[in-house]
């Protein structure tokens, strides 16, 4: 396994991608669920489809990121009997989560052209 040494630490090629994603979750959420609402499984199985299976959250950090997108307006979520199981937890993005994902995305954009610029060497 590759590590990268970091202040006296060694940390692992898994734990540098945890942080990224741990960072980037309410994005992704958000982008996967412009196209229609799903529940959380599925929102992790998009993600991670979409990803080409480089991310893939795990309930403990996609369900925070899902709670406190939803107390800030950004998601509306409701109930739902599943005929396979028990009931589910559907989300859907609401009007303000469209613009909070039109700002997360123009941030994320400015922050990895900025990144792109320090990895990449003065010529970039």
């Amino acid at each position: 396994m590759r590590c990268i040494r970091t202040r006296g630490t060694v940390a692992t090629h898994d734990k540098i991608r945890a942080q990224l994603l741990k960072g980037t979750t309410p994005l992704l959420v958000l982008t996967v669920l412009k196209d229609g609402e799903l529940y959380g499984y599925e929102i992790a199985q998009r993600i991670r489809e979409r990803s080409g299976g480089a991310f893939t959250p795990s309930e403990g950090a996609l369900y925070p990121a899902l709670h406190a997108l939803e107390a800030d307006g950004a998601l509306e979520a409701s109930w739902r009997e599943s005929d396979r199981g028990p009931r589910r937890r559907y989300y859907r993005i609401t009007r303000v989560g469209l613009g909070l994902l039109d700002q997360h995305a123009q941030e994320w954009a400015s922050f990895s052209l900025s990144v792109g610029k320090v990895v990449g060497g003065p010529n970039q």
